[in-house]
């Protein structure tokens, strides 16, 4: 089964003729032919759905292939991230970086992947995304198909295929452990088996707290 962009990009091209009735390289002709800047990738794929009709997976995989073809190398996660939290939401990348090392800490299997405006985490699937909302506010959505209970979750789409937002990510909060609690929940669903770094930890762990109380373990530095 695919997991990785790449991987998913390259079975849904290989798919495409059952799809859409078209190969990939039919529809690149059909790109090549339209006047359109391949390295646009968002008129491209505007383009596809208005002229064509096209699925929206498909839509994103023929104009990947097509700026690839024009030349376009994909960012590296790091780069991703350097101009996610770049100018006035530079000071916000240190919250980024704690929530992103606890949430790899749940779990070997854990990876990062690179988005334009969000990072999202996945282990079999996507279970949490982090995006510098504003410049003094980061968004750390998560994952669920049954939420725990907990004065932190807000429902609400977004960043990514989050089904939950946490209440509380800011300057003075990025270190309280029940935020990272949630996403461990949240990880935890996202597989059938439980990661080896989640097995034995005691409530102190995965206690929920009243956020107007003080905070409950910090999980974000307790490995």
């Amino acid at each position: 089964m695919p997991k990785t962009p790449d991987e998913m990009l390259s079975a849904v091209s290989q798919s495409l003729a059952a799809r859409t009735g078209r190969s990939l390289e039919q529809w690149l002709t059909l790109v090549r032919a339209s006047g359109l800047d391949p390295l646009d990738q968002a008129a491209v794929r505007g383009w596809l759905r208005r002229e064509y009709g096209v699925p929206q997976n498909s839509q994103w995989a023929i104009a990947d292939a097509a700026a690839r073809e024009a030349g376009w190398v994909p960012p590296t996660v790091a780069e991703y991230l350097d101009r996610q939290y770049a100018g006035p939401k530079a000071a916000l990348r240190p919250i980024y970086d704690a929530l992103a090392a606890a949430i790899e800490r749940l779990g070997d299997d854990v990876s990062i992947e690179g988005r334009g405006s969000y990072t999202p985490f996945v282990r079999g699937r996507q279970f949490a995304a982090i995006g510098a909302a504003t410049r003094d506010r980061v968004d750390l959505g998560l994952r669920f198909t049954d939420p725990p209970v907990s004065v932190r979750l807000q429902p609400g789409g977004g960043p990514g295929q989050a089904t939950h937002k946490v209440w509380g990510v800011s300057k003075n909060r990025a270190t309280r452990g029940q935020i990272v609690d949630l996403a461990g929940f949240a990880c935890l669903g996202s597989a059938r088996t439980i990661p080896a770094s989640l097995l034995g930890r005691s409530a102190r762990c995965f206690a929920f707290h009243d956020p107007t109380t003080a905070p409950g373990a910090n999980c974000l530095s307790s490995r």
